[in-house]
C-alpha cells in the first residue's frame, strides 16, 4: 500500500473514532508497528494529528470544545470502564456532586448505592438520575447549548450552598505544568467550586486528555485524583503530582 493511501486511511479512522491505536492500525494497513510509528510522526508533523501514548489523537484548539452529541461517541469503551470504576468509589451516605461531562453521565448507570444524594449541573444527567432513583438536585442558571450544561451565575450561587463528600468531573486538558484546563469560563469555575466545596475530588480522563491545554484553568494537578484507563506518558512525573488511579479491568 503506497504511503498516501495510508495516511488517508489513518485520517479517516480518527476523523470516526477521535483516537487510533497503533496495534489496530498494523492490522487494519496489514504493515509494521514502525511503519505505522513513521506515519504518526509524519502527520503530527503537518499538524493533522497529535500522537500520545499507543496511538494518537486529533489536535485541539484551546478555545475549541466538542458538543455533548460529540463527545457521545468518542472513546465510548473507555469511558464506560472508567465510569465504572469511578462509581465505585461512592458510599451510602455521599452527597456527590456530577459535572455536565459524558463520562459522569456513564457513571449513573453503575451508581447502585441508594441512600445518597447527587447533585449536577448535567440537563442529561438529572433525567438518568431520577430514572435510577437517587435523590438528585440540578443548579439552576443558564443552559448552554452545545454541552447541556447549566452554567452562569446564578449556577455558581447554586452550588456555593453545597458541600459534597466527592465530586466527579470530566475535564478538557491534563498538563504537567498548567493543571487541570477547559475552553469555557463558566464551566471552568463550576468545577473549580466543585473541587473547592468537596471533601474528595476525581478528574475523569482517557489518554486523549493528557498533554493538553484548553482556555482556563480549573485547578491544580494535587487538587484531584485522576481516574484513567491507561498507563500515561510520564507516568512518574504525574504521580508526582496527584494520585493516578488506574482502571483494573
Amino acid at each position: 500500500m503506497l504511503t498516501e493511501q495510508r495516511h488517508k486511511i489513518i485520517l479517516e479512522k480518527l476523523k470516526q473514532n477521535g483516537i487510533v491505536k497503533v496495534n489496530d492500525l498494523v492490522n487494519l494497513l496489514n504493515t509494521s508497528e514502525s511503519t505505522i510509528r513513521r506515519d504518526l510522526t509524519y502527520l503530527e508533523n503537518i499538524n493533522v494529528l497529535k500522537r500520545i501514548h499507543g496511538g494518537a489523537t486529533i489536535p485541539k484548539g484551546r478555545l475549541i470544545e466538542p458538543t455533548y452529541n460529540e463527545k457521545q461517541i468518542q472513546n465510548v469503551d473507555q469511558k464506560r470502564k472508567i465510569a465504572k470504576f469511578a462509581a465505585s468509589y461512592i458510599e451510602e451516605g455521599d452527597c456527590i456532586y456530577l459535572d455536565a461531562g459524558t463520562s459522569t453521565f456513564e457513571m449513573i448507570q453503575y451508581i447502585n448505592k441508594k441512600s445518597l444524594i447527587v447533585v449536577t449541573n448535567g440537563l442529561n444527567h438529572i433525567n438518568a438520575i431520577i430514572e435510577n432513583n437517587i435523590n438528585g438536585y440540578i443548579l439552576g442558571g443558564k443552559v448552554k447549548n452545545s454541552t447541556k450544561a447549566v452554567i452562569g451565575c446564578d449556577a455558581l450561587k447554586s452550588i456555593e450552598k453545597f458541600r459534597f463528600d466527592k465530586c466527579f468531573l470530566g475535564i478538557n486538558g491534563i498538563h504537567l505544568k498548567y493543571g487541570f484546563t477547559t475552553p469555557d469560563s463558566e464551566e471552568a469555575i463550576l468545577k473549580e467550586n466543585a473541587i473547592k466545596h468537596s471533601g474528595q475530588s476525581y478528574i475523569l480522563a482517557d489518554e486523549s486528555k493528557f498533554g493538553e491545554v484548553s482556555f482556563v484553568k480549573v485547578g491544580n494537578l494535587d487538587q484531584a485524583s485522576i481516574i484513567t484507563n491507561c498507563k500515561i506518558e510520564n507516568y512518574e512525573k504525574y504521580i508526582q503530582k496527584t494520585k493516578v488511579k488506574v482502571v483494573t479491568d
